[in-house]
This record gives C-alpha cells, structure tokens and sequence, in this order.
C-alpha cells in the first residue's frame, strides 16, 4: 500500500495533469457536445481504463530494472525527469487556445468506449509519460515497488474515470467556457507545466 504522503502527493498531482487540455479531454468534450452525456462518458471512461495497460507494462519495466540494478533505476529517474521537463516546458510555451471541436463520428457509446481504450492503450507517449512520471513516487528502499507502481497507476486510472466521466456529463457547459475563456486553457496549461518541470527537476536531483 501506498503511504498517505505518496497517495496524496501523487493524487494531487494526477489530478492537474489531466485537466490540463489535452487530445484526451478535449476529444471527451467533443463527443460530449456532440453525442450527448452517455457517449461523452463511455469515451472518457475508455480512455481512462487504456491506463491500465500503461500500469502493467510500467510495473514489468520498473520493478524489472530495481531488481537488476539499482543505478538502471536511477538512469530511467533520470531519463524520467528530463522528459517530464521537456514536457512542463512545452506546456508553459503553449498559447493554451484550447478549442473544443464538436465533428466525431457517429458511433454508439460502446464503440466508442472501445475507440477510447484502445487508443489510449497502445499510444507510445503514454506509455513513456507513465514510465517517467510514475517512478517520481516509487520508494525504491521499501522494496515492494511494483505493488507501488500498481496502486500508483490504478490510482491515475481511477481519477481519469471519475474526471473523464464528470468531462463527458458536463460537456456542454465545460465546452462552451473553454471556448469563450482561452485564457483558462492557457492557465492549466501552466499549472501542469510548472508540476511537470518540478517533478521532473526532482527526479533528476533525488538519487
């Protein structure tokens, strides 16, 4: 299990990374807008249960390098945060004109729950944000660290489906001020640039 500190401290951080706009929200809005509330919040929910297969491979990959070598870990930490940097840096240089298109494909809700979990299941930049961000909260001299990275990505999965469901259900209020607010967009723009850079600089100087 995870310590209260790590829980919160992950969980805070989670939460504003995945409401800052990004294709994934942004697409949940859209078919909100355009579909209705049930297909909004299947999409959203498939996209956030795509996380889990992000978790298992994380869980392999980490726990696989502590075990062989402990400077390996620390050369993925590393690597890790100079990647979570580049990103938080992106994200502070962005306009944050974050524009809801409402024109998706007409599809039922369990089709496009499946087009949501598979995409974000097999999307190489997810996989690699999960192998730099979750390692920001593993204890390495607790020595149970892949139950730490399996509770950490269930974690990351669970709060997606809850924000991704609360996305698809408000969509049209929630569309409809991003459109009219672009300086909102470019506010979580950066507020999860500033988180990103910091933890990215934390992975770097924590051995």
């Amino acid at each position: 299990m995870l310590t209260p500190e790590q829980f919160l401290g992950f969980l805070t951080a989670a939460i504003l990374i995945t409401l800052s706009p990004g294709p994934d929200n942004m697409m949940v809005l859209g078919v909100g807008i355009a579909k209705g509330r049930a297909r909004g919040i299947a999409f959203g929910l498939g996209c956030a249960l795509g996380c889990l297969n992000h978790t298992l491979l994380a869980v392999i990959g980490v726990s696989a390098l502590i075990a062989a070598s402990p400077t390996a870990f620390t050369a993925l930490k590393v690597a890790g945060g100079l990647y979570l940097v580049w990103i938080g840096y992106q994200a502070l240089r962005s306009s944050g004109a974050a524009q809801v298109a409402a024109g998706v494909p007409d599809e039922s809700a369990r089709q496009l729950f499946f087009k949501g979990l598979l995409a974000n299941a097999i999307n190489p930049k997810v996989v690699l944000f999960f192998l730099s961000f979750l390692p920001q909260f593993v204890v390495a001299s607790r020595g149970d660290a892949n139950w730490q990275i399996a509770w950490l990505g269930l974690t990351f999965t669970l709060q997606a489906a809850v924000l991704f469901g609360l996305l698809g259900y408000f969509s049209g209020a929630i569309g409809q001020w991003l459109n009219r607010t672009p300086k909102a967009g470019m506010w979580l723009d950066r507020v999860a640039g500033a988180i990103f850079v910091g933890l990215g600089l934390r992975l770097i100087v924590a051995r």
